[in-house]
């Protein structure tokens, strides 16, 4: 059910139309385009990439045209956010980050310094190596678990 249906209140038609999704919008580079509603919302898929439908559209109203857009911008921002990555070692990449910009190798993410993060984009291959390595180095934080109520 959308945000202000309940069961009780629901129409019929209402409940028709939750039927009509997935709903398929059309092919863009030969994968199929598809609209639906998620447990986080509305969104439109093609192949395993989601994107989220802002609000104020409706998955039963958008079109081919306004999904590709969607899809274009998504693929758009998440190569922005791939800094620099080097031929010589495939599986190191400086990324930018919500928190700033980091080193991403071999499934782990290592925080770049405060000094270096201006110039993440152009970090040499050794120093990042020389980044992970003292990251490495470093015991992790161990957090404390609380205490039960009794």
């Amino acid at each position: 059910l959308n945000k202000g249906q309940s069961i009780e209140t629901i129409t019929l038609d209402e409940a028709l139309d939750l039927f009509k999704l997935p709903r398929t919008l059309g092919e863009f580079e030969e994968q199929t385009v598809k609209a639906n509603v998620g447990r986080f919302g509305p969104y439109v898929q093609i192949g395993k990439l989601f994107v989220s439908i802002p609000k104020g559209e409706d998955p039963m109203d958008i079109t081919l045209d306004r999904a590709i857009e969607l899809i274009k911008d998504k693929r758009d921002k998440e190569a922005k956010s791939h800094l620099k990555q080097f031929a010589e070692e495939p599986e190191l990449e400086v990324r930018a980050g919500r928190w700033g910009p980091y080193i991403s190798y071999q499934g782990k993410n290592y925080k770049i310094p405060k000094k270096d993060a201006d110039r993440a984009a152009e970090l040499s291959l050794d120093e990042c190596k020389q980044i992970i390595a003292s990251e490495s180095k470093k015991p992790a934080t161990r957090t404390r678990s609380r205490a039960t109520k009794k």
